[in-house]
């Protein structure tokens, strides 16, 4: 009795079913839609997650004014779809390992303050000098072109500040 007992339950286990009660599963897709249609936001915090890149959700919500995503894990440069979010007044991506940035940032025209501190950049896109609206631009801690910096800032607001 007992072998037959085993050997119907082997065979439900081989076919795929399982003794167990069903299980919630959550999808990725499921939860960065959920996190996609949460109220509109102004400000979200990413900061200290261990990200290696920006979670695509985030360029969904257009509405945000300020993003922080410092203290992280980003490397190479943040996705081009960054330009998306164009109410965007703050954005910190200090304490990365970034090398780049892309020139879609050049976009976010409402743009006041880039914190780019302590990353690992070694070049600057001349179409951060787009950047019409911008007040402070922190890049201490990089080892960027001066010549670079030098033309982007021909093109920045004559009270923008450059942090070095």
């Amino acid at each position: 009795m007992k072998k037959i007992l085993f050997t119907m339950i082997i065979a439900l286990l081989l076919n795929g079913c399982s003794l167990l009660p069903p299980q919630k599963q959550v999808s990725i897709e499921n939860e960065n839609k959920n996190q996609s249609d949460t109220p509109k936001t102004k400000k979200l915090d990413l900061s200290n997650q261990n990200l290696q890149k920006i979670p695509e959700y985030v360029f969904n919500r257009t509405s945000l004014e300020e993003l922080d995503v410092s203290n992280n894990q980003l490397t190479g440069a943040v996705q081009a779809e960054i330009r998306h979010l164009q109410n965007l007044k703050i954005l910190d991506m200090s304490n990365n390992q970034m090398t780049g940035v892309p020139a879609e940032i050049g976009q976010l025209q409402n743009l006041q303050v880039l914190d780019l501190s302590n990353n690992k950049l070694t070049g600057l896109p001349y179409e951060l000098g787009n950047l019409k609206n911008l007040r402070t631009l922190d890049i201490s801690g990089n080892d960027y072109s001066e010549t670079d910096l030098g033309i982007i800032q021909k093109e920045l607001p004559k009270d923008a500040k450059i942090i070095r």
